[in-house]
C-alpha cells in the first residue's frame, strides 16, 4: 500500500547509539552479501531517494555504501540536467546512468524530478508533467522485466526539524559546502512540494516498486530503517548461500601453497 500523507510520517523516534551501531553494522555486513551474490550471479539492482533537503540523504548513501566494493556499486548524485541532457527527454540522462550485471546503482534524487521541481517551479507545462506519471510508472517496470531489483526511499523530516539543520549547516563550517540559496528556495515552497510528493505517491507506487516513506527527524532510526528496507528489496529472491569453491582452482591454490585447502 502506497503513503497517503506525509503528516502520517513525523514521528521523532529515538534510536539508543548502542543499538543503531549494532543494527547498523549487522546490515552493512547483509549488504556486503547482497552485494556479492549480485557479483556472483549477474545481478543489478537501483536503490532511488528522494528527501527534502537535509533530510539525511548523503548520510545514507554513506552508510550504504561504508562497506561495499566500488567498483560495482555506483553513486549517482543528480542535479539540474546539463545543457546536453536538457536538450533530449528527461529520462535519457538516467538510461545512461543505469546499472549492468553485477552492479547496484544508488541515485540520490532521481527522474521524479520531473514531478517534483519541474512541477513546482513551472520548469516545464503541466500537460508535460502530468504524462510524467504514466511514463516513469512505465520506466520501471521496463526496468523490472530487464531483471532489475528497484527500491524507492522517501527520506521525511518536519519543518522544524529541517530549519534545525539548516542553521548547523551555517555554524558550522565544515558543512557549510552542503547548502545554498536553493534550500531556502524550497523551504518557501513547501506546502507545493507536500502536494508534490502526495500526489507522486499515488500515482507511482504500483505493488512492484512501491514508494516507502521514512520518518527521519531521527537520522540514525532513518538510517536502520532504510537499510532495512533496501536490504529487504534487493535480497528479495536473491540466492545468499555461499558458493561451492571451484575444483580446478582449488587445485592450483593447493599446490602453489603447499596446503590442503578443503
Amino acid at each position: 500500500m502506497s503513503p497517503h500523507s506525509l503528516a502520517d510520517f513525523e514521528t521523532d523516534h529515538d534510536l539508543p547509539r548502542a543499538d543503531y551501531e549494532t543494527r547498523l553494522e549487522a546490515l552493512q555486513h547483509r549488504l556486503e552479501l547482497i552485494q556479492a551474490a549480485y557479483i556472483a550471479q549477474g545481478l543489478k539492482g537501483i536503490v532511488a531517494i528522494e528527501g527534502w533537503d537535509a533530510a539525511g540523504k548523503g548520510g545514507l548513501v554513506t552508510r550504504m555504501n561504508a562497506t561495499l566494493d566500488p567498483r560495482y556499486c555506483k553513486v549517482w548524485p543528480i542535479a539540474a540536467p546539463s545543457k546536453e541532457e536538457a536538450a533530449r527527454h528527461y529520462l535519457w540522462r538516467f538510461w545512461q546512468r543505469l546499472p549492468g550485471n553485477r552492479e547496484i546503482a544508488v541515485f540520490d534524487r532521481t527522474w521524479y524530478g520531473r514531478v517534483l521541481v519541474e512541477r513546482v517551479d513551472g520548469f516545464t507545462p503541466e500537460p508535460r508533467w502530468r504524462a510524467a506519471y504514466d511514463e516513469i510508472n512505465a520506466f520501471e517496470a521496463q526496468l523490472q522485466a530487464d531483471g532489475v531489483r528497484l527500491v524507492k526511499i522517501f527520506l521525511h523530516i518536519t519543518q522544524e526539524e529541517q530549519d534545525k539543520r539548516l542553521e548547523e549547516r551555517i555554524r558550522t563550517p565544515w558543512k557549510r559546502w552542503k547548502t545554498g540559496a536553493d534550500d531556502y528556495h524550497n523551504r518557501s515552497m513547501r506546502s507545493a512540494y507536500v502536494t508534490a510528493y502526495e500526489e507522486m505517491f499515488r500515482r507511482c507506487s504500483p505493488p512492484a516498486a512501491p514508494w516507502h516513506v521514512v520518518a527521519a527527524n531521527d537520522k540514525k532510526w532513518a538510517r536502520v530503517r532504510s537499510l532495512e528496507l533496501i536490504c529487504e528489496a534487493l535480497g528479495d529472491g536473491v540466492d545468499l548461500s555461499w558458493p561451492e569453491p571451484d575444483a580446478e582452482l582449488v587445485a592450483i591454490a593447493e599446490q602453489a601453497l603447499g596446503k590442503k585447502l578443503v
